[in-house]
Parts: structure tokens; sequence; C-alpha cells
């Protein structure tokens, strides 16, 4: 039977899909263990409609229940499936080693940042050494406003990318925060002039950052590399130093991706 050109059965699958990736969704590192009432209440999903999805889910190993708490978890298929997409990801194959030769010279956190849905994610990191550390891992979603990454790339996006970000709302997150639209404009003018980014406490205070662009063939800002410590390690002379020999790791990943300044031919 046909509704509205679709067969109902299509239509119900679609319907099926949907609601387990809301159930999917909801997980998160900041709140990765939730109950069927919880995750009803998140979805908008009825609790049956949330039990039966999760019971399929638990089958196919993407979730799995503590039978003591009678809540849930995200599975090991989960993570297969982020392995296999990272790992096929061009620029993250490019760049893993340089991102690694880098930490290692410098012992602070160094990311690789793509923009997603108007927030970066990260696909790749390098710890440091320190027992400072700053809480970050891959998959988060940071706004793309307020951090060196974000701004990084969204400096070289088209103007309708950036009116559409500050259409969507600026959220102050600390004093430092740029919600100024007229201010971010400014900031993303220079940003692209410099050809880098630097931020200190916009998100998170006492968070120091430092991003440079990653270019494709089509001369696009597919990304940004990073480089994220507590701002009483990034000293003036420090972020000097950082932002320089960040900037030709950003350009050698770059070139790998088949990247050119103009006027060079590859």
């Amino acid at each position: 039977m046909l509704k509205g050109g679709v067969e109902m059965s299509d239509a119900s699958t679609l319907s099926s899909l949907r609601n387990a990736l809301r159930v999917l969704e909801s997980f998160s590192v900041d709140d990765p263990e939730k109950g069927v009432t919880e995750i009803a209440q998140e979805s908008g999903l009825g609790k049956s409609t949330v039990h039966r999805v999760l019971t399929t889910l638990e089958e196919a190993g993407y979730v799995r229940k503590d039978d003591s708490t009678r809540r849930y978890r995200l599975g090991l298929s989960v993570l297969s499936l982020s392995g296999v997409l990272i790992s096929n990801l061009e620029i993250y194959r490019e760049a893993q080693h340089l991102l690694e030769v880098f930490a290692n010279r410098f012992d602070e956190a160094v990311h690789l940042a793509v923009l997603e849905d108007y927030h970066t994610v990260y696909i790749s990191k390098i710890e440091s050494t320190h027992p400072v550390r700053i809480l970050t891992h891959l998959g988060r979603k940071n706004p793309i406003h307020c951090t060196s990454s974000g701004k990084v790339i969204l400096a070289f996006q088209d103007d309708a990318m950036v009116e559409e970000v500050i259409a969507r709302g600026l959220e102050r997150f600390t004093p430092a925060t740029v919600t100024d639209e007229t201010r971010l404009r400014a900031d993303l003018a220079e940003i692209h002039s410099l050809g880098y980014a630097i931020s200190h406490g916009e998100m998170r205070a006492g968070v120091s950052s430092v991003a440079v662009p990653v270019w494709d063939y089509t001369r696009q800002v597919v990304g940004a590399v990073t480089v994220v410590g507590p701002t009483q390690r990034f000293t003036p002379t420090k972020v000097q130093d950082l932002t320089k020999q960040l900037q030709s790791v950003g350009a050698e990943i770059s070139r790998r991706l088949g990247y050119y300044p103009r006027g060079r031919q590859a």
C-alpha cells in the first residue's frame, strides 16, 4: 500500500531507523549511562518505543545493559563503526603522523578537527604527558564561534555561513566568549588575514588554544589543527613558537591533500 508515494513498509522502516538514531544520539561522554525513562524524556519517544529500540540495539551490540542498575551504555559495535569511519578519512590518514611528531616536540595536546553541522568535531587527538591536562575526546562537538579551531575554519567560509552562525546565536560560555556579532566578524577578518586563530578562555576559563586551517585540493578549508592546554602554560613566547610550528604542520597536511598556493603547480 502506498501513502504519499511511499510504501507503508518503507515508511515504517524509516521511522524505526530515526528512532534508533535518536536513542543512540542521547548518549554522550558527559552522560554515558541512561535508563529507559530518561531516554524517553530526552528523545520525545514513548517508553515502549525506547524499550523496543534498546532491545534491538542490544542484540546487535550497539548498546549494553547493566543488569544491576537496568541502565544502558553504548556498546562496542559503535566503537568499531567509528574506527572504520575515522581511519578512512583522508585528512586523518595524512595528518596522524605529523600530529604525533608535533605533540612529542611540544608535549601539549594536539587535535585534528573538521566541520559538521555548525560545530567542529575532533577526529584525532594526541595527548600530552603533563599531569594537568585538558578534558577533550574524539567525536566531541564544539561551538564554532568560541574555539580556535572553529574560528579558523569559519574565517575561510563564505559570508552566508558566517551569517547563519550568527543567526543561530552566539552563546556565552565564559566572560571571554565573543557574543557581539560585529566583534566576531572583525575577529574572523583578522584570522583570515593572519592565517591562524588564538583563543584564551573563550569556551572554558583557563584554557588556551591555537589553530591553523587545513586546505584540500579544491582550495577549501576542510579542517583545522589545534593545540590546547592550560593558559598558564601558554605564555606569549610559547604561543608564538606553537603558532609558527603549527602553521608548518597545517601546510604539510594541506599539501598532502593536494592543496597548493596560487601560482604553484603540483
